[in-house]
This record gives C-alpha cells, structure tokens and sequence, in this order.
C-alpha cells in the first residue's frame, strides 16, 4: 500500500535524523523531496502546495530548529499536517434514523457490488442487521452478484422483481421498515462517464427515500481521477462520504490524500482486498503513521480480535500459563494470521516493518504448515515423541527435508521456553514470534 511515496517520505527523514543540527537550508531542501514525492503520488498540486506552507512555517521556526530533538520534531510535525489532510478523527456513519439509509453511488466498474455487501458484513459484525438493496437495472447480472455475496456474507439481499430502480429502493426501504433492520444499504448503477441519466436517478432516489449517508465509492488507483469525481458528485448530487477501493494495489497514495482536502468529504471506508472481511474505517492517524514508516500496530491488533473469539484467546492463554501450548495451537494461529493479510502488508504495520525481509515469510509459513499437518494428532500435541523414523516420515509427506522438520522443532521449543516468560502478558505476545 503506497509503497513509492512511504520509501520515498521515509529516505528524506532518515536523512534529517542524521543530522545533529537542522537549519532553514536543509529544512527547505527535505520539502522539495517530499513536494516531489507527494506530486509523483498524484496528490493535487493545490493541496501540495498548502500542505508543504503549512510545514514549512511551522519547521522553520522554534519548533524545529530550536528543538532537542529536530529530525523527530520535523516527523511529528509532517505526521500531523498529513492528519489533518485527510480529516482528523474518525468520521461515523449517521445512525440517528432506524433503518438508516446508505446509498451507494459511482462510476461503473468501481466496486460499488462489492462493497454494499462489505459494509453489510462490517455492520453485521458490530451487531446491526442490514438489508442488501440491488438498484442497479441496467448492468447485466448485478443484482444476482449481489444476491451471491449477500449470501456469502450472512447478509440478506432484497428484490421485488421490478425493472425500475426507484421502485426497487422505495419497496426495499419499506420492507426493512417492516423487518425491523437497523440498515438499508443500496446499490445503485453506474455509468462509465458522469451523464444526466444517470444523475436524474440519483436525485430522484434521494429526494424519494431521503437517505442518512450517500456514499461515493471511487478506484484508490484511478488518482486525480477519483478526487475529481468526488467533485462532480458532490456538486451535482452531494455526498456524505467516501469509500476508497483498491487500496491494498497499486495505488499511489494520491486519492487518499487529497480527497477530503479537495472536497471537503471524509474518506469514510478503505477497500483493502477482495474478502468481504477486506474493509477498513479509515482512520487518518494511522494511515500518515505508516506512509512515514511508524507502522500501525492498533489495526493489526484489531485484526486479530476481530478473528479470534474471546474464549479462544482465553484458552491459548490458559494453555501459555500451564506450558501446554502445542504445534496444533500453533497450526490454528497460522490459519488466523493468513486470514489476517500478506506478510508483506503485516510487515508494513509494524514501526520500521517495512524494511523486514517479508518477501520470503508467506512461503515459510505455507512449508511449516506442510510440516505441521503431516504429522499425527498425537504427534502435534506430544512434539517430544517425534524420533528420527517420524521425522524422516513427516519430511516425505510435507515434501521438506529432515532438517527443515529438525528446525522447526528447535524453534517451537525455544518459543515454549520464551512463553514462560508471557504468563501474565496477553495471547497476543504471542504473535511476536518469528520464522526464521
């Protein structure tokens, strides 16, 4: 995730921290790498040039020059202009109403399916009930995609038949009155361009439903592209919000930056992979502390809670406490962390995580996953009783050798030594261990 514009940030402030003394010279020079940095991302120009004014005024007076500590100084105060870039705080969905209304709306091809059906697997998770609304009659088989990842999601999806939208969105309002759901979420159609047709729909479904939220689902890797079409929508139709897909690509950075600063609407949600569990709150602190390479170990843990329920992190720490925990408990934290994301973007979580060799840890994982499940249950649970018949075995059927085996059961045994010492810590010390 913006990984040209994080190297290129993080190579400027290496070189302030190097520094013992910072002067309104080399203060000056530092911004023209990031006013680079930030226009080769495909931030708005406008925004750039605010953003470093802002930085500058504040870098070039006691602030920084006069500080103990000026390359720390001079990161503090980049992390905080890029907050409040991208709007400070976390920006809440309007719940007020019951059943709350969310339109989806944008260009074809954004993901505007995929992510009705996200936010009714987000807001399911947090306890709301939501119905799935498919208003979008002109592409060829939506509402069936929809009804397809409704169903996948846990999520009901409703459809009167009728081949008019706004009918479609006044019944599936009504019905969601009448079952008692806290959400309507709706997925309405696109086009490839802006046009009139189009934007005649929009308006006449919010003047007919008046919805809490519209949402403005846009393609993190169209750039400027995005930020403009959060400008046309907002202007011809007014937004609340938000949803930025296809952040976990290629996407520069650019959007991210510049949508709230451009027009005035928080990015509200961030699409970071294809699993319906891939959707994120956007949260500016975090996002400025990993573009600068400070990690964000907040969401990773959140991540985790997310998919280990309470009882089991309870019985992994019962079982750290009695010195019982075995390569089958291992083997389930290894589902949960492939479930979690790449290395690679895990990596990028941790402070300085993104110069970890990361590159070579997913095919770790995969080959001491092989070695794990080639042995017995017993074998799992009593690793002691593997002698060098089973382990030879064990290699022939994870297609390793005797000394990957003999490896990985040197290290889980050094882990189980390093456990002792985590008995009154939580499970998710845990997660610190390392292949290696």
């Amino acid at each position: 995730m913006f990984e040209t514009i994080s190297n290129k940030l993080q190579a400027v402030f290496k070189k302030l921290r190097g520094r013992g003394r910072l002067t309104e010279g080399n203060i000056k020079d530092a911004l023209r790498e990031v006013r680079l940095a930030l226009l080769e991302a495909d931030v708005n120009y406008k925004v750039v040039k605010i953003f470093l004014e802002k930085v500058e005024k504040r870098a070039i007076g006691e602030e920084v020059i006069g500080s103990l500590l000026p390359g720390q100084q001079m990161i503090k105060i980049v992390h905080e202009e890029l907050v409040g870039l991208m709007g400070a705080g976390e920006t809440e969905i309007n719940m007020q109403k019951k059943p709350s209304t969310i339109m989806l709306v944008g260009l074809q091809g954004c993901g505007k399916t995929t992510v009705c059906a996200k936010l009714g697997y987000h807001f399911k998770e947090r306890g709301k009930k939501s119905l799935l609304v498919p208003a979008d009659t002109r592409r060829p088989a939506a509402r069936e995609q929809l009804e397809v990842l409704g169903k996948e999601a846990g999520v009901p999806t409703y459809s009167n038949g009728s081949k008019k939208a706004l009918d479609i969105v006044r019944d599936g309002v009504n019905e969601a009155e009448r079952g008692g759901f806290d959400i309507v979420l709706i997925d309405t159609g696109g086009r490839l361009h802006i046009d009139n047709e189009l934007m005649n729909e929009l308006s006449e479904m919010k003047e007919s439903i008046a919805p809490q939220e519209i949402l403005l689902v846009v393609d993190a890797m169209t750039g400027q592209d995005a930020v403009r079409e959060a400008e046309e929508f907002e202007g011809r139709l007014g937004i609340d919000g938000v949803v930025l897909t296809k952040l976990d690509g290629d996407a520069r950075g650019g959007a991210a930056i510049s949508v709230k600063a451009v027009t005035g609407k928080p990015i509200k949600f961030v699409g970071v992979g294809e699993k319906l569990n891939a959707l994120e709150v956007f949260l500016p602190d975090r996002m400025a502390s990993r573009l600068l390479g400070m990690g964000d170990v907040v969401s990773l843990v959140e991540r985790m809670e997310n998919l280990v329920a309470e009882e089991d992190r309870k019985k992994w720490e019962k079982k750290i406490a009695k010195e019982t925990f075995s390569l089958e408990d291992l083997l389930s934290q290894f589902q949960i962390t492939k479930r979690m994301g790449s290395m690679q973007e895990l990596m990028e979580m941790l402070p300085g995580g993104r110069n970890l060799p990361a590159e070579n840890l997913d095919s770790r994982f995969h080959k001491v996953e092989a070695i794990i499940r080639s042995m017995t249950v017993l074998e799992r649970r009593n690793p002691d009783i593997i002698d060098g018949s089973r382990r030879r075995r064990i290699a022939v059927g994870s297609g390793t050798s005797v000394q990957e085996v003999n490896a990985l059961l040197k290290q889980f045994n050094q882990m189980k030594k390093f456990m002792k010492n985590l008995k009154k810590r939580s499970v998710k010390g845990v997660f610190k261990w390392q292949l290696s």
